[in-house]
């Protein structure tokens, strides 16, 4: 495609900004093929699934402990819990509490997490302001594109140099989703996206600690005021991406505006979404996905296996190679224990499975100790195993979780499982099947304050 913005630059991105901004200015719930729209309220239903069940970990309740609460008819709605709080702590908090758990959704086009960022402070804005759900699905989606361009603009360099891509580009998506449920024009949504550039921040060293969280909630409430504060005036540069020492510049040198204006194969970003079905990193997934097939198909008990080879991508290992977790948190980060767990048959969909406990339990560390990670070139979220028998067998499999689904509806049924037990135990079977069927009827819906309603904890 050929934009005015960047035509007769040679490809430097002039303007490029602002092109991005205009895009998800007009952006309208019209222009959403009926496709589009379901799988939006399929990451929403899964946001509200991960949100509610990591509400109450550690990290969210010292979050919730530390910002002031409102009182209970005025703040936003802390999700899955019974109390609310100020505009920018619920988007805060609420997005920590959907990363919490790390069992939320990814886009290969970011290299991270879409849903949480953008999801989180357009629900607060949205149940701030009344707005309807067409409106919040438009602003969604808007969020959802910009932040993924954003995330082909810089590249795998940006993740590499060590940024959580889920923290800093996600502020973006959350700027531009809200700057467009607030009717900003694309002058200002370019300065929104400006101010929300200047507070990107998150580092992927902090991964296994209560910092990953934190970074999506801060994402979230950073892409909000961003927002906000541009449509009040508040000034900055609308050249943020593009510009000498911005975005693009200091986050990883790389500058690629072909590719982030380029329309992916579909023509929306959010048709390549991917759900995560195992409560750990993504990156783990393929791994779990080809060694619990090899255990299924030929019958492998954990006391048969003398070695495990695992080859992945070189990056993987700078994200979830902790090869002697000492806790669940870390479990969710350690290719050797995912791979010991598919293996001993543990349920690597549960959020039990991944605790303290296990981390320590003496069959899993045993088994981790035997399995070797081999990096290779070959970049992509694919993984090929090799389990070595005590009877000489060498079996092997492969697995590519990076491969969106084409059946919209056999996703739709997958989503619906994982919410049901994620929901059901905090509100109750009736509780959980009004939710979901609220978050099914958005696009009907004149305000979302409603469904989120139905989101508060006490009901079971």
């Amino acid at each position: 495609m050929t934009d005015s913005a960047t035509a007769g630059d040679g490809g430097k991105g002039r303007d490029l900004t602002r092109t991005i901004a205009r895009r998800a200015t007009a952006l309208s719930f019209a222009d959403l093929p009926t496709d589009v729209v379901d799988v939006v309220g399929q990451c929403l239903k899964d946001w509200f699934a991960v949100t509610i069940a990591g509400t109450h970990e550690e990290p969210v309740q010292i979050l919730a402990d530390e910002l002031p609460a409102t009182a209970d008819d005025a703040g936003q709605t802390l999700v899955g819990r019974g109390s609310r709080a100020g505009l920018l702590d619920a988007a805060l908090i609420n997005g920590a509490a959907s990363h919490a758990l790390d069992f939320d959704d990814v886009n290969l086009a970011m290299n991270g997490h879409p849903t949480v960022p953008v999801a989180a402070a357009v629900l607060a804005l949205a149940e701030l302001t009344g707005a309807s759900g067409r409106e919040v699905i438009a602003a969604f989606a808007a969020g959802y594109e910009t932040e993924c361009r954003i995330g082909r603009l810089v590249g795998d360099a940006h993740y590499r140099a060590g940024f959580h891509a889920t923290a800093t580009l996600g502020s973006f998506g959350a700027a531009a989703a809200c700057a467009r449920l607030l009717g900003l024009d694309a002058e200002a949504t370019a300065t929104a996206l400006g101010i929300a550039g200047t507070q990107a921040a998150g580092l992927k060293s902090m991964f296994g600690s209560m910092c990953k969280p934190l970074h999506a909630g801060r994402a979230a409430a950073n892409g909000l005021l961003a927002a906000r504060l541009a449509a009040r005036g508040f000034t900055s540069r609308t050249d943020v991406l593009e510009c000498a020492q911005g975005f693009a510049a200091t986050h990883g040198n790389a500058c690629r505006p072909k590719a982030a204006l380029a329309d992916p194969t579909g023509g929306f970003h959010l048709r390549h979404n991917l759900f995560k079905y195992h409560a750990a990193c993504y990156l783990t997934h393929s791994t779990i996905d080809a060694l619990q097939g090899l255990r299924r198909d030929a019958g492998i008990a954990p006391d048969d296996v003398e070695a495990v080879t695992v080859q992945v991508d070189a990056g993987h290992l700078e994200v979830c190679a902790i090869a002697q977790p000492r806790t669940g948190l870390e479990t969710k980060f350690s290719l050797q224990h995912a791979a010991a767990f598919a293996l001993c048959g543990d349920d690597t969909a549960r959020l039990d499975t991944y605790s303290d406990g296990n981390a320590a339990r003496a069959d899993l560390v045993r088994l981790g100790g035997k399995v070797d990670i081999e990096p290779s070139d070959r970049p992509g979220t694919w993984a090929r195993v090799e389990v070595t028998l005590h009877d000489g067998r060498r079996l092997r499999a492969a697995a590519d979780v990076g491969v969106p689904a084409v059946d919209l509806a056999a996703q739709g049924a997958r989503i619906d499982a994982k919410f049901t037990a994620l929901v059901q135990p905090h509100l109750g079977p009736t509780g959980a099947t009004e939710l979901s069927a609220a978050i099914d009827d958005l696009a009907q819906a004149p305000d979302i304050r409603t469904m989120l309603a139905l989101s508060a904890a006490g009901r079971a």
